[in-house]
């Protein structure tokens, strides 16, 4: 079942003395906090209206409505703040990785074969590359790329995929 609100950054700290926050983002673009009006706290029960935003280095650099000094920001600092999914448009084929964690990884010809289920993604920038981890324990690092993964089925909550040559055969071998 997908998350209705997913956890897009954290508040790390004040910036200057008017109420800004700054913002750590958990996303892979900064810029997409500063394009979302709407944010919350609490897993999505409190509300929270971002008055303007803007990427500072590596953070983001939040406004948030009746935070008007240091003191009310800073009691804000290491809270985390939520999207709702819907404000978001995602490009075909592109997941939210909260998604994908948990999700169970089967060969595209035989789905019989369960390799196991994804517990991390790292992003490396040029693919993002999935953590398997199978029913013993054994992890294996598979990249997200169209040869490989084959399919991702949110709903139903499976991906299948065709494993490059070796990849899977290691962890076999140790069996």
């Amino acid at each position: 079942m997908k998350k209705k609100f997913l956890e897009i950054g954290k508040i790390v700290s004040t910036h200057g003395i008017k109420g800004e926050v700054r913002v750590q983002p958990w996303c892979d673009d900064s810029e997409l906090l500063t394009e979302i009006d709407v944010l919350y706290f609490n897993q999505g029960k409190e509300e929270v209206v971002i008055e303007n935003a803007r990427v500072h280095k590596n953070v983001v650099v939040m406004k948030i409505e009746n935070i008007n000094d240091m003191n009310s920001a800073q009691l804000l600092r290491n809270k985390i703040l939520y999207v709702d999914r819907e404000d978001l448009l995602l490009d075909e084929n592109t997941y939210f990785i909260q998604d994908l964690i948990g999700m169970k990884v089967v060969d595209f010809d035989n789905e019989e074969k369960v390799y196991g289920k994804i517990i991390d993604v790292t992003q490396t920038g040029a693919n993002d590359v999935y953590h398997i981890e199978d029913e013993k324990g054994n992890v294996v690092l598979i990249p997200a790329i169209a040869d490989v993964v084959k399919e991702t089925d949110l709903d139903n909550d499976i991906m299948k995929i065709t494993p490059l040559k070796g990849l899977f055969d290691e962890a076999e071998e140790i069996r």
